[in-house]
């Protein structure tokens, strides 16, 4: 199981920016454990919060890799992305997606988890 941690810089409000971050860390990005370096599903989870943004302006960091800019795509090096996921599945680690939205002073943080195959089995076989 892998941790994200979700921050969303430049929304209205802190409340709008927590939204959208609630809404990317809780949704199946199944990219993550799959070691998919899948912006579009992180754009996509973004817009499901239902918070008004300028999608021109969104801008989305995994880890250190900047995969969108200006509501674009951008090359970047896949090799690089799926090996940052690969190391944070293997580790237990934390795997940090920055969001930005626009130029609003609202700021926000969530927390989720991209479960595993072992951790569905797991819990799949277990009864109460």
């Amino acid at each position: 199981m892998m941790i994200l941690q979700v921050t969303v810089i430049g929304a209205d409000s802190e409340v709008e920016a927590a939204k959208i971050a609630r809404s990317v860390a809780s949704s199946s990005l199944a990219a993550v454990y799959g070691r998919d370096p899948n912006w579009g599903r992180i754009a996509c989870a973004a817009g499901y919060a239902g918070i008004s943004f300028d999608q021109n302006k969104l801008r989305i960091l995994l880890g250190d890799i900047l995969l969108m800019e200006g509501g674009q795509p951008l090359p970047f090096d896949r090799a690089a992305a799926s090996n940052y996921l690969k190391k944070a599945g293997e580790t237990h680690g934390t795997v940090t997606i920055q969001i930005s939205v626009g130029d609003g002073p609202g700021n926000g943080q969530a927390w989720g988890c991209d479960l595993s195959y072992d951790y569905v089995k797991i819990n799949a076989e277990y009864t109460t």
